[in-house]
């Protein structure tokens, strides 16, 4: 079944995860996207502001999207995002890392230029197993409306 701007009111969405993160997936994408040495060097990482190796917040936000895709996204009738309205790293993603996702639908309102789609603005919070937030992400989500048409 496909979701629908209908299937998407305020309140929480889903949790989902968990999404494990090795060391070597924090090298890996370190040395591909964001070669900084507190990604990438243990004894650098060890004197920076994140005092130990530590995933960029890229990899963060990407495996964000992964989870949110594979939550919901990959079956609603996504029509795509305007952008990322907030993104805030709060503490490091770390090697073994057990990542969950909390999403929740802050907002959700029929487009007034194009009425066959909502606007849906939800707000994402990836916590480690601990349960201390990682990173905070708002953003809205053009969705289809059910009948299509206003």
């Amino acid at each position: 079944m496909t979701l629908t701007y209908e299937d998407f009111p305020p309140g929480r969405l889903g949790t989902f995860g968990p999404r494990h993160v090795s060391r070597e997936e924090i090298l890996a994408f370190a040395a591909e996207f964001d070669p900084q040495p507190m990604h990438l060097d243990e004894e650098a990482a060890r004197h920076s502001m994140l005092r130990g190796l530590a995933g960029s917040g890229w990899h963060l936000a990407s495996l964000m999207m992964r989870m949110m895709f594979d939550g919901f996204i990959g079956r609603a009738a996504s029509l795509g995002s305007p952008g990322v309205s907030e993104l805030r790293w709060l503490a490091p993603l770390r090697p073994g890392d057990d990542v969950m996702l909390e999403v929740d639908v802050l907002e959700a309102r029929v487009s007034s230029s194009r009425p066959e789609r909502g606007i849906v603005t939800i707000k994402a919070v990836a916590r480690n197993a601990a349960g201390e937030a990682l990173c905070e992400m708002v953003s809205p989500l053009m969705i289809g409306r059910r009948d299509g048409s206003s």
